[in-house]
């Protein structure tokens, strides 16, 4: 199967400096010389909405019953041994023995060299390019200081382990689907349907002037254990974009930021893509509720005098949905909703299997704060279920720009696009 890689997505105009890796239980890095990437126009990149592949068909997810989630790529040879329901070693319980690395990895720009031990799984190796418009001290320390903090396994986001454990969390919601995550090391049980590789592939970054677009991307191979096939490959991408000063400011506070919002939708994007999402035709908004005053009319921008206000919304399946003959007759009322609140840093609040097109927040928010919100609506397709689209504001399918931010500091990428909300100062 050939995958569009990127999204399809250009990055236009931006010289390339990539840190680039082969994430693996054994690395074979290099430090190159400068190089520039041409492409495209990014203003034209962020108006165009992602073509993500649509996910994979409904007869090949019936046909997958069990499921282990391991990190990291998909290995030239499986060894597959052992039973279903035999305990085996978790996640948590041994990935990281083994896996240091016991290397140096090269991180050069411009004549300055040094080796940083990779005591992680997953590692992106030396990152290369052409700079422009900085000086080179400026993008040597925007280097470091990304290189070095990706090397704290401890406190670091982004790699494969965390990767694998998010996707796992995503579909252990389905119920026909048996999922395990466990270690590379570990016995696959034997009548396990399929093996879902996740990992992280790599993080590019694109410096012109004084702008950095960090994005980091996902590779995903569903492989069939009856007869070895690959029936499912993709490659999930992530971005957002910001000021060199403003990436590294405050201990790097921003690229943290970025480095959770990053894991979060690629581990969601992944169970989206292989197992949980149906692509109807949908029109999905914020609806009016006494609780939140509208700012000059815009139904996506509402402010609140309450910590606890009620959020409503409106959601239309237009004629002509051909997904399945379910889609045609889907009815409303036995709709159930997830329902998400962000601050600018992360998931702040969650509510599962909201019975109508409204809810009212359970848990205080913080007054004088902004918040990002969305909902999704759950389908229930013969005993399976499935979901829709995020609420977002853009065109079509309300998919907007999904992974791409225009600025980091005014909104992550994958909410940039989600209804604005600001809890007034003295709110109660």
């Amino acid at each position: 199967m050939k995958i569009e890689k990127r999204n399809g997505v250009p990055v236009a105009n931006w010289r390339r400096l990539a840190i680039s890796g082969c994430f693996a239980a054994a690395l074979s890095l290099h430090s190159g010389s400068a190089a520039v990437a041409e492409a495209g126009d990014l203003a034209n990149a962020e108006q165009a909405a992602p073509t993500t592949p649509a996910h994979m068909s409904e007869a090949m997810r019936a046909a997958v019953r069990k499921v282990v989630v391991l990190p990291g790529g998909t290995p030239a040879s499986q060894a597959t041994t052992g039973s279903f329901e035999k305990q085996t070693a978790g996640l948590y319980g041994g990935a990281q023995a083994g896996s240091s690395i016991g290397q140096g990895v090269g991180t050069e720009v411009g004549p300055v060299s040094m080796r940083i031990p990779i005591p992680i799984l997953t590692y992106p190796g030396a990152l290369i390019g052409g700079i422009a418009g900085k000086t080179q001290r400026e993008i040597q320390a925007f280097r470091d200081a990304l290189t070095e903090d990706l090397a704290r396994a401890a406190s670091q986001p982004l790699t494969n382990d965390a990767l694998a454990s998010d996707v796992f969390w995503g579909l252990r919601r389905l119920p026909n689907l048996d999922a395990k995550v466990m270690t590379p090391s570990a016995p696959i049980p034997e009548d396990t349907d399929a093996i879902l590789y996740v990992g992280l592939s790599d993080i590019t970054i694109d410096v012109q002037d004084d702008d950095a677009v960090i994005t980091t991307s996902a590779s995903v191979t569903l492989w069939r254990k009856s007869d070895g096939e690959h029936i499912f490959e993709d490659e999930v991408t992530y971005q957002d974009r910001d000021t060199l000063k403003n990436w590294t400011k405050n201990d790097k506070a921003l690229w943290h930021e970025y480095a959770n919002f990053a894991r979060h939708y690629l581990g969601r994007e992944i169970a989206a893509r292989v197992f949980d999402r149906v692509e109807l035709r949908q029109e999905l908004k914020p609806a009016a509720d006494k609780s939140i005053k509208r700012i000059k009319k815009n139904d996506w921008h509402g402010v609140s005098r309450t910590v606890t206000p009620t959020l409503s919304w409106e959601l239309e399946l237009p004629a002509g949905n051909n997904y399945g003959a379910w889609a045609s007759g889907a009815d409303k009322a036995e709709i159930v909703y997830d329902v998400e609140i962000y601050d600018s840093r992360r998931l702040v609040y969650s509510a599962r299997q909201v019975r109508e097109p409204r809810h009212t927040v359970e848990e205080a928010l913080d007054a004088c704060k902004d918040y990002r919100w969305s909902v999704r609506p759950s389908y229930n397709i013969g005993g399976d279920v499935r979901f829709g689209e995020w609420m977002r504001r853009g065109s079509g399918t309300n998919r907007g720009q999904a992974n791409v931010g225009r600025q980091a500091s005014e909104a992550p990428a994958y909410t940039q696009d989600f209804a604005l909300l600001n809890i007034k100062c003295g709110s109660r």
